[in-house]
């Protein structure tokens, strides 16, 4: 468990993930915040359509959080407590890319997008652990791509780094954006946490909590 300090919030917020640009948004947008992270086996949870399987992973990582806080904060009815989990994949050619599991896979995957079109498909959950109330929703950005040369994808492979993201693909790295012909959504919701769905569900949570007192 990590602690990350920017500006004073009059409640607490727990942002559930590891992932450093999550964690970076988050503070851009002046929250204080704790980190912890869910540990649970993506893969163990399968469903068929992108946007089911983020919400359930996401409600996933949220369940194991809160069994790992052990109703710490459920029971500081003082101070309202909101626990943040996401979740992303890509979508290409109607098929669901998660993070890849090899090298080739990742090749697989990048190539497809050459003169193409993804989708990265998030959802966002707020949940209040004071209350129990939860909220979530959804942002899908469309990326549109040019052509992908076969001797950039092996390059980007070799490296490894941008291979270990959802899509097998660091969509707003410097070598990357070259290759990115459109982007019809945010920079922040290709990272992975969408700013302002996730500032709206943070207010529907503080709501949520001053009509139950």
């Amino acid at each position: 468990m990590a602690s990350i300090s920017t500006n004073s919030s009059p409640f607490k917020v727990i942002l559930g993930s590891s992932s450093p640009a999550r964690r970076e948004i988050l503070a851009d947008m002046g929250y204080e915040f704790t980190v912890v992270s869910a540990d649970i086996d993506e893969k163990a949870i399968r469903k068929d359509k992108p946007e089911e399987l983020v919400r359930a992973l996401a409600e996933a990582k949220a369940e194991a959080i809160k069994l790992k806080l052990h109703g710490d904060y459920a029971a500081d009815r003082d101070q309202t407590t909101l626990l943040i989990t996401s979740d992303q994949v890509m979508v290409s050619k109607g098929m669901i890319r998660e993070r890849p599991r090899s090298a080739e896979e990742a090749r697989e995957f990048i190539k497809g997008y050459s003169d193409d079109r993804a989708f990265a498909v998030n959802y966002v959950l707020v949940s209040n652990l004071s209350t129990g109330a939860a909220t979530g929703g959804w942002d899908m950005p469309e990326v549109k791509f040019q052509h992908i040369p076969d001797e950039f994808i092996d390059r980007v492979v070799n490296q490894g780094d941008m291979t270990c993201v959802a899509g097998g693909l660091k969509l707003t790295h410097p070598l990357v954006l070259p290759f990115i012909k459109e982007l019809v959504g945010t920079a922040d919701s290709v990272r992975g946490l969408p700013r302002e769905l996730t500032e709206k569900l943070i207010q529907e949570s503080k709501e949520l909590s001053r009509c139950q007192i």
